[in-house]
């Protein structure tokens, strides 16, 4: 008697889609950018429409346009009924230009031309640990730019939507990346005054998101590690600070945070991060890679980050969970 296959289980049949899916996740992604930089969302703003009717509003040929429109609806980041194609309730709002929201296109420009062929090296990162050198040369340092700030942007929008900013009159964004995560506080938040302390062009920046704020904002030009720190504050938020920093660095920081801290103080600690759960958040791992991969910085875990914080003084209370967006250890000071 011929030996009989073993039974496929669901599981595996599962997987084996999973891993079809992985593979092929490039392609997905080329589509998205070719699609919000070729206008796809934006033609769509004002209803449904038929590929042919899009292809004319951006100038594309109609197989390609039904191939892209096609393959976003796959990914559910359009609808399709009758052949007629709508955008998502995501996309309206962050892809099409209608200004309801933070508008991704930018940061999907930055993945396209800086981080995707960056990646394309990615075997040889992984097998030297050392990133390759990033030619950020011309435009690209505008495109480079205009998209991890416009990332950063949907993080802030995302945190004022998740904490209650109302709780706080005084807080210090200590070294951060982005004005936009203080600004989105000041907004939610009427009595809220708040503090941005960080060095050089980053403090430049900063003015410009805090520009609405008027007197409820300060920049301060200072550095993490040396110098005076300002004090009494009740919330202190460190965003996208403890992947730039060596693990030495980052317990110094958490110590000069403490020292801002008026008693009963909160810290908000936004960053990726690995962790030992039976299933790792995708998007922290996949960032791990990308850290790596442009510039050699570090995605740390959040047991040594907890480490670092109850060593400075604080004491880890939750973690918040951001759409598209890094997670947010909440801390109080001892």
């Amino acid at each position: 008697m011929p030996p009989q296959p073993d039974p496929v289980t669901p599981a595996a049949t599962a997987g084996v889609d999973k891993i079809a899916t992985v593979a092929t996740g490039y392609m997905a992604a080329k589509q998205l950018f070719v699609a919000a930089e070729t206008g796809l969302f934006a033609a769509l703003a004002d209803g449904p429409a038929t590929a042919a009717e899009v292809a004319e509003r951006i100038g594309l040929p109609q197989r390609t346009t039904r191939i892209l429109a096609d393959a976003m609806t796959s990914l559910d980041l359009l609808t399709r009924d009758d052949g007629r194609y709508a955008n998502t309730a995501a996309t309206a709002r962050h892809l099409a230009g209608t200004g309801e929201d933070v508008d991704l296109r930018p940061w999907l420009a930055f993945l396209d031309q800086i981080s995707y062929p960056h990646w394309l090296r990615f075997g040889q990162t992984a097998r030297t640990d050392a990133p390759v050198p990033l030619d950020l040369s011309g435009d690209r340092m505008n495109t480079f730019l205009s998209g991890v700030m416009t990332y950063n942007a949907l993080h802030a929008k995302m945190l004022a939507k998740n904490y209650d900013f109302s709780r706080h009159t005084k807080a210090l964004d200590f070294g951060g990346l982005s004005g936009a995560f203080l600004a989105e506080a000041l907004r939610a938040a009427p009595g809220l005054h708040g503090t941005f302390l960080s060095g050089g062009d980053l403090a430049e920046y900063a003015r410009k998101s805090l520009a609405e704020a008027g007197e409820r904002a300060e920049v301060v030009t200072g550095d993490l590690l040396e110098g005076p720190v300002p004090g009494g504050f009740d919330l202190i938020l460190l965003e996208h600070v403890v992947h730039r920093f060596t693990a030495e660095d980052n317990q110094r920081i958490a110590a000069r945070a403490r020292q801002a801290a008026a008693p009963g103080a909160r810290l908000l600690l936004l960053d990726f991060f690995l962790d030992d759960d039976p299933l790792q958040r995708a998007l922290d791992a996949l960032h791990a890679g990308e850290y790596l991969v442009i510039d050699g910085t570090v995605v740390y875990s959040t047991e040594e980050v907890a480490g670092w914080l109850r060593e400075a003084g604080w004491e880890p209370v939750e973690t918040l969970i951001l759409a598209g967006s890094p997670r947010v250890l909440v801390a109080e000071a001892n």
